[in-house]
């Protein structure tokens, strides 16, 4: 009677590899490949192993697969025009899967990744470009509508004030009779009221 087959998956394992080369690349233990990058006069060489670096990015596959006899020990490979901390950057990420870099460098590190065709790196800038760009656009619309609020509470009162003095001001146009001694230009409005009481009297002897 034949046993049903399990799966044997290790979630730690990917992890737990990517540290371990990270760990032998910090050493230099087993790498085969220096990659020397110069950019505007500053050069730096970095020791790194082809298997990681194929995995990772196709420039560096094809250069690998391509290449016809070793250089001694390790190959060289020569980068221009890029920067000593993105190449840094670089290898930190496609040996751990993530990096801390300035926001300011995210669109170089974009660029690098495209230069060296890595496209997990590519999709993790593209992502984090987006995020930035929505958080940027929702601070704008919460700063409109804090604008929008403020100038609504400006001018509600200012309009409340005007629909009081009209709603004030007709009672006092149609109370007062047609006489030019009450109109509003012979004497202030607020006494109109307090000399229509005295006229009756008056009309009435």
């Amino acid at each position: 009677m034949e046993s049903n087959a399990v799966l044997l998956e290790s979630k730690s394992s990917p992890i737990n590899l990517l540290n371990e080369m990270h760990q032998l690349r910090l050493l230099g233990h087993l790498c085969d490949v220096t990659v020397s990058v110069e950019y505007q006069g500053v050069r730096a060489e970095f020791v790194a192993h082809k298997a990681v670096l194929a995995a990772t990015s196709k420039f560096f596959k094809e250069v690998f697969l391509n290449e016809k006899s070793m250089d001694g020990p390790r190959t060289n490979v020569f980068l221009n025009e890029v920067q000593v901390a993105d190449f840094a950057s670089f290898l930190e990420f496609v040996y751990t899967a993530k990096v801390e870099v300035e926001e300011d460098r995210v669109q170089r590190m974009l660029e690098i990744a495209e230069k060296l065709k890595c496209l997990d790196l590519s999709e993790t800038c593209f992502q984090l470009k987006k995020q930035m760009l929505e958080s940027v656009l929702l601070e704008l619309q919460n700063f409109s509508e804090s604008q929008n609020s403020e100038e609504e509470s400006t001018t509600q009162p200012s309009s409340l004030l005007e629909t009081k003095a009209a709603a004030v001001a007709e009672p006092e146009q149609t109370d007062c009779p047609p006489d030019p001694a009450c109109s509003p230009g012979g004497r202030p409005r607020n006494g109109l009221s307090l000399e229509v009481p005295a006229t009756k009297p008056k009309e009435k002897a």
